[in-house]
């Protein structure tokens, strides 16, 4: 996915101190982000001029104590014409030399005002995400009680008007037919729209839909975590299905290992009611509590009581 150092400027709210519509266009190809502190000392042995260089407090108060003409000959040698943009944090003054080096390196000068650990942080979070490889994946995504619920099932048994239940039962939809997922980290799925389906629902029979201009912004989501899976598939007479809620299935999308329910289908049976139960199980196994578990204990305690009564 492309990302462009405007596009950076306007999710982090970044001031542009120097930047013309050109070298806000150029592109960040990593998304590493580097703190040249070395490189103000003049060792530039590793330096990678291909990130965007952010520079706090300490790199700051570093460069503003050389001299003008030893600032101008490190700042030179810091902006290369595949540096995406160099960012001062903390509102702090930008000299002069690092305009002139940045006009004549062709490389965008920006500030932000918050801390600088606090700008990393977002930046990287963001940068990550932009860039991180999408798999598309085919269901529905759902934003279910803050929990991301995708919900896959064998073609024709109604993933899309679920979805739309659920929204009509005050949950939010995110993706319809084809959902873009990628990692946030080893341990994080994200998942979000393709942008020619954004806010958009497909029913048989009805047709297209636009969810926000029929339920309002509060019926949508841009993205969210996919934390949970939810396979409908059609229900049949002596198919074995999980009754105790032990079996622990897990599906892998990107690397990461999403746990999954299979829930069957049949007439009369309230779906996204179901599903519903099933977000809110699984939020409660989260904090801790398995209904499984205490079933089993329950059960054996049981067990336990009426063979003391036989003995």
């Amino acid at each position: 996915m492309t990302l462009t150092v405007k596009m950076l400027v306007d999710k982090v709210k970044l001031e542009v101190i120097y930047g013309t519509e050109e070298l806000l266009q150029k592109e960040i190809t990593t998304s590493d982000i580097s703190r040249p502190g070395l490189e103000m000392t003049g060792y530039f042995n590793y330096y990678s001029p291909e990130r965007v260089q952010l520079l706090g407090m300490k790199e700051w108060s570093y460069l503003m104590s050389m001299a003008s003409h030893n600032r101008y000959a490190v700042l030179s040698e810091m902006f290369k014409p595949e540096t995406p943009a160099i960012i001062v944090a903390r509102d702090l003054e930008i000299p002069e030399e690092m305009i002139k080096s940045a006009k004549e390196k062709g490389v965008a000068v920006l500030r932000g005002r918050t801390a600088t650990s606090s700008l990393a942080g977002e930046m990287s979070w963001f940068i990550h995400a932009q860039l991180a490889e999408r798999i598309s994946v085919h269901g529905v995504l759902m934003d279910i009680y803050g929990m991301g619920v995708l919900i896959q099932g064998d073609s024709g048994i109604g993933k899309s008007e679920t979805g739309l239940e659920l929204v009509k039962r005050g949950h939010r939809l995110v993706a319809d037919d084809r959902v873009d997922v990628y990692a946030k980290d080893e341990e994080t799925l994200w998942g979000e729209p393709a942008e020619i389906l954004r806010h958009l629902l497909e029913i048989r029979g009805v047709g297209i839909i636009d969810i926000m201009s029929l339920y309002g912004a509060s019926a949508v989501k841009s993205s969210t975590q996919v934390q949970l899976a939810v396979y409908l598939e059609n229900f049949e007479t002596g198919k074995v299905f999980d009754r105790l809620g032990n079996g622990n299935e897990e599906i892998e999308f990107a690397g990461v290992k999403v746990p999954r329910v299979r829930i069957p289908v049949k007439t009369g049976r309230n779906v996204s009611v179901v599903i519903e139960a099933a977000a809110m199980n699984h939020r409660a196994r989260l904090m801790g509590y398995d209904a499984t578990k205490t079933f089993e204990e329950r059960l054996t305690a049981l067990i336990n009581q009426n063979g003391e009564a036989d003995d």
